[in-house]
C-alpha cells in the first residue's frame, strides 16, 4: 500500500470517541463527550422547519447567508460591544472547521504555533497538517492561569500564531482582564496572529459578559474569533459555526473555508440567524445549564470529591489526588466506565508530553437532572468499594 499522510496515520482514536464507544457498548451514562441529551429549543427547530419549507435548500453563498452574517454581527454588538459588519463574518460547518480554516489561512510550512494545554485535541493535528509546528505552553491546576515567563520562553523567531481557547475546555476557566491584556501585549510585541476559539462565550455562570481578545487594543487586525451555534443553543449536531475577523483577514480565511466544506446548509443558517436575535432563548438555556451544573457539582462534593473551580462550559473537573484517590486519571476513567457504568474524560488525554497532570477527570453536566443524580450515586457506590 502507498504511504498515507503521517499526520493522520499516527493518530489514535480520539478520547471522546473511545469513551463514548465504551459507553454505547455497555449502556453506561455518558458524561464524557460534551453534548446535551435534550433536543435544541423548539423555537430553533421550528425556524429550521420553516426555512426548509419556505427558503432555498440549494448552495448558499460560500461566506454564509447574509441574514446569518448580519445576525452574528448584531449579536456581538449587543453582547460584547464589538463593532462588526457582515464582511467580518464567515460562516463555517461547525467551529472545528473554523479552527481548521483559520490555521490553514495563517500557518505556512515551518511556522510555530503556540498551543496552551490542556487543549482541544484537534489543534495540534491541524497545525501539523498545515506544515506548522505546535509548541505547547503548559497551564497548571487548579487555576490554569497564563504566565508571561512561560509564554515568552516558548516564542522563537519562527513563531507565527497562537491558538487561545477562552473559556477553556476542558477546565471551565475564564481568562481574566489581566490575562487578556498580557496576551494582547505579547501578540503585538512578537507580531503574532491570535486564533481565538471562543465557542463557550455564552456558556458562563459567573454573570459576566464575555470579553474577546479581539476587543483588546491593537488586536482587531490580528485576531480570528471563532463562535459556535452548537454551543450557544445546545445543538451540537447542527455544525454551524463562524469566524470573525477584520475584512481583509476574513477574506483569506474564507479562501481556506471554500476548499474544506465550501458552505453550510442554508436552512440551518436561517434558523440560527433567527435564534441569535432572541436573547431570552440564550439566557434560558444558560439558566438550565446552571441548574444541572449545580446538581452535578453539589452531588460530587457530597460524595467527597474535590471539584475544581470553574466558571464556564458544560464541564466539571474533579481532582482525584485531592479527593484521596491514588489512581491516575486514565485508569480511573477506564475503570469508572467499565465497573460503575459512568463515562468521563481523563484530562491527561488532552495533553502532549510527559508533564501532563494525571489526577484530573472531566465530567459533562449538561444532562438531565435524573441522569446526573444517577451518575453521582453510581460513582459514590463504586468509590466506596475501591
Amino acid at each position: 500500500m502507498a504511504a498515507l499522510n503521517p499526520v493522520y496515520t499516527a493518530l489514535p482514536t480520539t478520547i471522546f470517541e473511545h469513551m463514548s464507544g465504551l459507553a454505547r457498548a455497555s449502556g453506561a451514562i455518558n458524561l464524557g463527550q460534551g453534548f446535551p441529551d435534550a433536543p435544541p429549543p423548539f423555537a430553533l427547530t421550528a425556524a429550521v422547519a420553516r426555512a426548509m419549507a419556505e427558503r432555498s435548500q440549494q448552495y448558499p453563498p460560500m461566506a454564509g447567508v447574509p441574514e446569518l452574517r448580519d445576525a452574528v454581527s448584531a449579536f456581538y454588538a449587543r453582547t460584547q460591544g464589538l463593532e462588526l459588519t457582515r464582511d467580518h463574518v464567515i460562516v463555517t460547518s461547525g467551529a472545528t472547521e473554523a479552527v481548521a480554516a483559520a490555521i490553514l489561512a495563517v500557518v505556512s510550512a515551518g511556522d510555530e504555533v503556540l498551543l496552551f494545554q490542556p487543549a482541544y485535541d484537534a489543534y495540534a493535528p491541524l497545525v501539523r497538517r498545515a506544515g506548522g509546528v505546535p509548541v505547547f505552553v503548559n497551564l497548571r491546576p487548579p487555576h490554569w492561569q497564563l504566565e508571561r515567563t512561560a509564554i515568552e520562553a516558548a516564542i522563537t523567531p519562527r513563531t507565527r500564531a497562537l491558538v487561545f481557547n477562552d473559556p477553556l475546555n476542558p477546565t471551565g476557566t475564564v481568562a481574566s482582564a489581566t490575562e487578556l491584556a498580557l496576551l494582547a501585549q505579547i501578540a503585538q510585541a512578537h507580531d503574532l496572529i491570535a486564533i481565538c476559539d471562543e465557542v463557550w462565550e455564552q456558556v458562563r455562570f459567573d454573570g459576566q459578559p464575555h470579553r474577546s481578545l479581539l476587543a483588546e487594543p491593537g488586536m482587531a487586525g490580528r485576531t480570528i474569533k471563532i463562535g459556535s451555534a452548537g454551543k450557544i443553543f445546545g445543538a451540537t449536531g447542527w455544525k454551524v459555526g463562524w469566524m470573525v475577523a477584520a475584512p481583509e483577514l476574513a477574506a483569506v480565511t474564507a479562501k481556506a473555508h471554500q476548499f474544506l466544506t465550501f458552505t453550510t446548509p442554508p436552512m440551518l443558517q436561517y434558523a440560527v440567524a433567527e435564534a441569535l436575535a432572541d436573547d431570552g432563548l440564550v439566557q434560558g438555556l444558560r439558566d438550565d445549564w446552571a441548574a444541572t451544573r449545580a446538581i452535578l457539582n453539589q452531588g460530587l462534593a457530597r460524595a467527597g470529591l474535590a471539584v475544581l473551580p470553574g466558571l464556564a462550559t458544560w464541564f466539571t473537573c474533579i481532582d482525584l489526588a485531592a479527593s484521596g484517590i491514588a489512581i491516575d486519571d486514565a485508569t480511573f476513567a477506564d475503570r469508572l466506565v467499565r465497573e460503575a457504568s459512568v463515562a468521563s474524560i481523563p484530562l491527561s488525554a488532552l495533553w502532549e508530553g510527559p508533564a501532563a497532570p494525571r489526577h484530573i477527570l472531566r465530567l459533562c453536566h449538561c444532562k438531565p437532572a435524573a441522569m446526573l443524580n444517577d451518575a453521582v450515586e453510581r460513582i459514590t457506590r463504586w468509590r466506596s468499594e475501591l
